[in-house]
């Protein structure tokens, strides 16, 4: 993770959207390009609040952001330029949902991204359900999904082989088309996107008979992917360049796989640590004896210690999820289960057993007795 987005917006890892939102104004007003013209360091300091903005302002995205700034040695997952540079890359837009054109309107013009530059394919983004065993231990998965994949016959440029392009006749290769608007006190003057050549500033001789002159077909992609142990709910792998096809012939888009794991009926998990509930009987906690203890991959016998009270955690060092980036413990929470409906004899054997106990011999009923005397100057425990 080469940048920390939170540090640039100066707002803390648990700011609000509202927070956010305030950063994000106060920053773009003090250092947008208009204001600090011939400023290298300035445009490129605007561009980072920018790609900073437009991933935390995102719900989803700020998600999967915050998991990688948490694992940034996460080798088998996804990195996050996908959502940042790529968004933020393409000019100043935040800034006019701020200011409107005002800028423009002083200026007499706007900004215009180069005819020549090709567009990046849009990001898909699929679900893909796991179990519980298979996110914690790793495993293959086949995924078919439905994309606009780059036309083979014309390379995506859209033309038929052997033909050239014409300059777009309206924005005059720009691809882009000046709107002026005067009103008598400001010329404002509007940029927007030639809708003749779709920004390319070129228009196709000849089209490929394939794909129609779009440069992708409508296509089913199937891919296999190795999801990595240690993959958690809302995390996330990315395949670089399986998305949506340019409509220009640029790069395509990725491929955002996000897991949603099932919740185990054994297990609870806390990063790559595992948790277990397990029930004892009232013997084995008072005498001691051997349990059967769940792990991802096999069950191991542990020794209950004599005396073990209810609630009684003991952690298994490396016995978690296996990973590249490390093994996380188990931690086995020991509840004393007291049996129900007993019959006569056995109800007169645990009263023959209680009464031949002393109160010296349980801990936290005797601590409790001494505070009960101490504050009402009576033992609760003596018999009438």
């Amino acid at each position: 993770m080469a940048k920390n987005y939170y540090e640039i917006l100066g707002v803390p890892k648990t700011a609000s959207q509202d927070d956010i939102k305030k950063a994000y104004r106060k920053l773009v007003k003090d250092y947008h390009p208009d204001l600090h013209p011939n400023d290298p360091a300035c445009a490129a300091k605007f561009k980072e609040i920018n790609e900073a903005n437009e991933v935390l302002s995102d719900e989803k995205k700020r998600k999967q952001y915050d998991f990688e700034l948490e694992h940034p040695n996460a080798g088998g997952f996804g990195g996050f330029s996908g959502f940042g540079g790529g968004g933020a890359s393409g000019g100043f837009g935040g800034f006019e949902d701020i200011f409107g054109d005002i800028f423009s309107s002083f200026t007499g013009g706007g900004r215009s991204a180069s005819a020549s530059s090709k567009t990046r394919g849009q990001d898909i983004t699929l679900e893909l359900k796991l179990s519980f065993l298979d996110a914690a231990k790793g495993a293959k998965r086949e995924i078919t999904y439905s994309r606009n994949a780059p036309c083979q016959t014309c390379k995506g440029t859209g033309a038929k082989g052997g033909t050239a392009y014409k300059t777009c006749q309206k924005c005059g290769g720009s691809g882009q088309v000046q709107y002026v608007n005067n009103n008598g006190i400001f010329r404002s003057v509007n940029v927007r996107q030639c809708d003749e050549c779709g920004g390319t500033g070129k228009k196709i001789l000849e089209q490929c008979p394939d794909c129609k002159g779009k440069g992708f077909v409508r296509s089913t992609t199937k891919i296999t992917i190795d999801i990595p142990a240690g993959a958690d709910n809302g995390s996330y792998m990315k395949k670089r360049g399986f998305g949506e096809a340019s409509r220009n012939g640029g790069e395509s888009g990725d491929l955002i796989i996000v897991f949603s794991v099932e919740p185990s009926k054994i297990f609870r998990r806390k990063g790559f640590d595992l948790y277990v509930d397990v029930p004892i009987s009232y013997k084995t906690a008072v005498l001691g004896g051997k349990v059967e203890i769940p792990t991802i991959d096999d069950t191991f016998s542990y020794s209950i210690p004599e005396g073990t009270q209810s609630g009684k955690i003991f952690c298994i060092r490396g016995k978690g999820i296996r990973t590249s980036r490390g093994t996380g413990d188990l931690y086995l929470n020991v509840n004393v289960e007291v049996p129900t409906k007993l019959s006569r004899d056995q109800k007169n054997t645990l009263n023959a057993l209680d009464d031949s106990l002393d109160i010296k011999q349980y801990a936290a009923m005797r601590q409790f007795k001494d505070n009960i005397e101490t504050f009402y100057g009576k033992n609760p425990y003596e018999k009438k």
